[in-house]
């Protein structure tokens, strides 16, 4: 079983937490009686959105202005996610506010933004819904087996080529550069189902979250088997 004290010391690293600005924002939600609880939801809606207005770009004008603002909002959407995804356990952690409630308000909603973010992607321009569905399967099978091989009693482990920050900075970057090219590099829309940019990063996605998964599994592998004293049965 992992408790409250495991999941709140075994959190992801992440050099952003310590920034200043957040020390600011901890302040101000502290005393506005914002929860933490409330903030990972708020994750959740921004993650959500974002998948939204992906799945929308191919009903707009081909290349048109609002079409690439759409891409542009959409990154900033997801961005706004990952900032509700590092703050909630800053809040929690540092207001003394971590509950077992809590772990399950850290994993859930970013699972259903994971689902949500790359699903959309799926069905947006020059992508495939096929593409979509396999990335979220694959986001989903990651955050499993860390979870799978914690309560084996292995060590946290956020490795791999396609943990979280990987898969969403990988797509946000691939968002912004589409918003930014030249109608040229875009995906012809008279070619049914061509796979351009968004498709060829979720494909990208799969592939490194199958890796993810496969080195995790490894890794745990490697640190109980010696400690594993029982006889097989």
């Amino acid at each position: 079983m992992i408790t409250i004290k495991q999941q709140t010391e075994n959190r992801r690293p992440l050099a952003l937490r310590d920034l200043g600005c957040w020390t600011w924002l901890l302040k101000k939600l502290t005393t506005s009686g914002v929860t933490p609880n409330q903030v990972s939801v708020l994750g959740m809606i921004f993650g959500v959105s974002a998948g939204a207005l992906l799945a929308l770009t191919p009903a707009l004008e081909f290349g048109s202005l609002l079409q690439r603002i759409i891409l542009l909002g959409s990154v900033f959407l997801v961005i706004l996610r990952g900032a509700c995804n590092i703050f909630d356990g800053v809040l929690a952690v540092e207001t003394g506010r971590a509950s077992r409630v809590g772990l399950l308000y850290n994993e859930v909603p970013d699972r259903i933004s994971d689902i949500g973010i790359l699903i959309g992607a799926g069905y947006a321009i020059g992508s495939h819904p096929t593409l979509g569905w396999a990335a979220a399967l694959g986001s989903l099978a990651t955050a499993y087996i860390r979870v799978q091989v914690q309560i084996a009693g292995a060590s946290p482990d956020f490795s791999g080529p396609m943990a979280k920050p990987a898969r969403m900075t990988v797509l946000c970057l691939a968002l912004g550069l589409l918003a930014l090219l030249p109608l040229g590099w875009w995906p012809s829309p008279f070619m049914g189902q061509e796979i351009g940019l968004i498709g060829g990063t979720l494909a990208l996605i799969t592939l490194g979250t199958l890796a993810t998964t496969i080195i995790r599994l490894r890794h745990a592998f490697v640190e109980l088997l010696p400690n594993d004293h029982h006889d097989p049965q």
